[in-house]
């Protein structure tokens, strides 16, 4: 019912905001406005080149701000948002939500119009809105990105299997599902948090050796992957990186069970993504292909399905950092690693000590 749909007033000739955030916990969602263009100022609180749209996407947890101009007839219009959905035979909701544009005016009763979003599986669309996407990079909000890297890190992600022993799951085969990165399913640890861990020495918590390339090297997008690479080992690993390290990290989508789109989002950092394409990274043409004058600065990146994603940061925010797919149920199952960033030189560039009053995990 529509008097139950939120509605934004708006009046002729005015050019208004919009913050739009996807808040799904496990779809990537498509942005339209009836009869509408916009134009993507910023992502993910970063500035942006003017970038005119018909509709934007987000993941989970992502964030685009619009600007939209009152320039149709005096009337009502859906803001509508859908699922953009990439794995094949993957469920999802194909719901759509909505809200009301509505002009100073317009009539209570008349019937807003819908717009057109992108169809579900729409990749091509996608990759075009993406590739679209560039730092503002002026005078007045400069950028910074890394054009040489000390820390070159290729990362696979995607998903598995798991058996169950002594019981039969509910996933194929009586197993369950999980999900990894180079082909480390992340445990959560239960006696202290890695950050804790870290800044007072405790022992047996997590170990520093999560790999810089996947364990075993194979064809990531093949249609036909060897079951003996679908099930990968739980464990609490993290990569240390010292203070003020430039990093290049390719994540790496694979085909194993199901490929899909992963939203992937850092904790503690925004980072430049320099390059993105279908198919296996390949370290010596891809990367004549980056980016590094203008590329977008985010803290989640769209691994497209089947393909991959260049980032690039500097590793100055001494922590412990959780770097994870930004699809609840993925991160359930493992979809997580952890980057612990060494402290710099001096007090200003260090951990500041835990409150007196901090409660136990």
């Amino acid at each position: 019912m529509d008097a139950d749909t939120f509605r934004v007033p708006v009046k002729a000739g005015e050019t208004n905001l919009l913050r739009v955030i996807n808040a799904a916990m496990n779809t990537d969602l498509f942005f339209s406005v009836a009869n509408h263009s916009m134009t993507v100022v910023a992502i993910d609180a970063s500035y942006t080149k003017p970038l005119r749209t018909n509709f934007v996407m987000l993941g989970p947890g992502q964030t685009t701000d619009i600007l939209v101009t009152a320039n149709q007839a005096t009337g009502r219009y859906y803001m509508a948002a859908r699922a953009y959905s990439s794995g094949q035979g993957v469920p999802f909701d194909n719901t759509t939500a909505t809200a009301i544009l509505e002009y100073e005016g317009s009539s209570p009763t008349s019937a807003p119009t819908m717009p057109n979003l992108p169809f579900y599986n729409d990749t091509k669309a996608v990759t075009s809105f993406a590739n679209g996407l560039r730092s503002l990079a002026s005078r007045d909000h400069p950028i910074f990105v890394p054009q040489s890297v000390e820390e070159n890190l290729l990362y696979t992600v995607g998903l598995g299997l798991i058996n169950c022993p002594e019981q039969s799951c509910g996933g194929p085969n009586g197993t369950r599902f999980a999900a990894s990165m180079n082909n480390i399913s992340f445990v959560l640890p239960t006696t202290s948090s890695i950050l804790q861990a870290q800044y007072f020495g405790i022992k047996g918590v997590f170990s520093r050796d999560f790999p810089d390339s996947p364990p075993v090297r194979f064809d990531y997008t093949a249609n036909n992957i060897s079951r003996g690479l679908w099930s990968p080992v739980k464990d609490t690993r993290v990569k240390v990186l010292k203070y003020n390290t430039t990093v290049q990290l390719i994540l790496q989508g694979t085909n194993i069970f199901a490929a899909e789109s992963h939203p992937i989002h850092l904790h503690g950092y925004d980072f430049y993504i320099v390059g993105s394409g279908f198919g296996n990274y390949n370290p010596q043409t891809d990367p004549q292909k980056f980016n590094l004058v203008d590329p977008p600065l985010r803290n989640t990146v769209n691994v497209p399905v089947n393909g991959w994603a260049a980032i690039r940061f500097v590793a100055d925010n001494p922590g412990a950092w959780l770097m994870h797919c930004h699809l609840d149920v993925h991160i359930t199952w493992g979809l997580a690693m952890v980057f612990v960033v060494n402290n710099g030189p001096g007090p200003l560039l260090s951990l500041e000590s835990p409150p007196r009053d901090l409660p136990l995990c």
